[in-house]
């Protein structure tokens, strides 16, 4: 039977690191590279503010390729649509048949993944799923594996700006909010992982300061890579 040749949906941020980790050796699934979307004016992840070269060196420290699609700005819903179904034709000439997600309990976000992938001719696959109140051992687990992340962006409705630039560890934990999940999946936080597990090299992050932008809070971000 020939592995599932599959894309992962890449944001650089701790959740699709986890998945990434849990489908490398799966012998049924071949992953093939990491699907990034960036804003062509900011030249970064949306969201999570990421720079692209940040990302580029990420996935060369991974060792996957890193599929990237260029997305206006503004971006409306339908023209976002009609990017990545460009990029998901594109996958498709190229063999890929499944595009991995690292979605964990947002239900309304999974079925509009499955949406936007019909008639596609590529499967959708959640590998981290899990229900809300698991969230605070999915954390755990991740730091206890090895997974080094950095909180790169925060929304000052939901956290204070002050964890801008943390790092993703157990201290965090015991001081965010009750109101929060701890894997920031409503939106709460983004992460950029930068060790662990997948990494053939480790990636050095040095704070230069926090922005305040679009009503989000990033982390001005300077790097070095270091060698294992």
């Amino acid at each position: 039977m020939r592995p599932k040749k599959t894309l992962l949906s890449w944001s650089s941020g701790k959740d699709c690191a986890w998945a990434l980790y849990k489908i490398l050796h799966q012998v049924e699934i071949e992953v093939v590279g990491l699907l990034t979307s960036f804003s062509r004016d900011a030249d970064s992840v949306a969201m999570h503010g990421v720079g692209r070269e940040l990302v580029r060196v990420q996935a060369n420290a991974i060792d996957l390729p890193l599929w990237e699609v260029d997305l206006p700005w503004p971006c409306s819903n339908i023209e976002y649509e009609k990017q990545m179904k460009l990029g998901f034709a594109k996958a498709r000439k190229s063999g890929v048949t499944h595009i991995a997600f690292g979605d964990l309990f947002l239900e309304d976000v999974r079925d509009y993944r499955i949406k936007m992938l019909e008639g596609t001719g590529l499967t959708p696959l959640f590998p981290i799923w899990c229900g809300e109140k698991s969230t605070i051992a999915l954390a755990n687990e991740m730091i206890d594996s090895g997974f080094c992340s950095r909180i790169v962006c925060v929304d000052p409705n939901q956290l204070d700006s002050r964890f801008v630039g943390r790092e993703f560890d157990r201290q965090l934990l015991r001081e965010i909010p009750s109101t929060v999940d701890p894997c920031g999946e409503k939106g709460e936080f983004h992460t950029f992982c930068h060790s662990g597990p997948i990494f053939k090299k480790s990636i050095i992050l040095q704070n230069e300061g926090v922005e305040d932008r679009d009503g989000f809070c990033f982390m001005r971000i300077r790097i070095g890579v270091d060698r294992i």
